[in-house]
């Protein structure tokens, strides 16, 4: 049988993509202080988060138990773009990524025991340019409301993507292919495991 496997994460979305590799797995969301250091870099930043939510949950747990922390975000420039919290927010934000390229950068955290592993994946995203109605009306479904960058890419936001250019799931928030990788150098099996 294999490690007990939990995600370190309460997103339907990171939940419905773990489900979609054939993991059993229970969730048991992390609560940490998810503010940027100082200069710290995007990357950093996903990589520090993903691996301080899989350690607070692998401390509660055996060390037999593999941890699995994801975190999500859309950078433009060197900008971590967050939530917004109004419509002005995301009139400012969706304002930047118009007709624009931008990162999106999720990390992925292994943790068992003392033993650790982090996996960064960077996609490039094309956003088409966008009126102020289009991105009022797009406030307004509700939709940006909880997602970094203010938007979905998996929702009506799809609509506003040109192209990508790396991994379709990592945008979403968990990149399957690595992290089906990861798990299965710490050992977790899924049922799409062949032996």
């Amino acid at each position: 049988m294999s490690n007990t496997l939990i995600l370190a994460s309460q997103s339907p979305r990171r939940k419905e993509l773990l489900q979609q590799l054939g993991y059993v797995f229970t969730c048991s969301p992390a609560n940490i202080d998810e503010s940027v250091r100082l200069a710290e870099k995007p990357a950093e930043y996903v990589a520090r988060l993903s691996l301080e939510k899989a350690q607070a949950i692998g401390q509660k747990n055996s060390e037999e138990v593999v941890v699995l922390g994801s975190d999500t975000s859309v950078v433009f420039g060197q900008h971590i773009l967050g939530k917004p919290e109004s419509l002005s927010d995301c009139l400012a934000i969706l304002n930047m990524l118009s007709g624009n390229s931008h990162q999106v950068i999720t990390a992925i955290a292994a943790v068992q025991g003392e033993r650790f592993e982090v996996v960064i994946v960077s996609t490039a995203v094309d956003f088409k340019t966008l009126s102020e109605k289009e991105i009022t009306h797009y406030w307004h479904t509700g939709e940006p409301q909880d997602k970094a960058g203010a938007y979905g890419i998996q929702g009506i936001a799809g609509q506003f993507v040109k192209q990508i250019r790396g991994s379709y799931s990592a945008v979403v928030g968990l990149p399957l292919y690595e992290t089906a990788q990861l798990l299965s150098a710490f050992g977790v099996k899924s049922s799409m495991t062949t032996d």
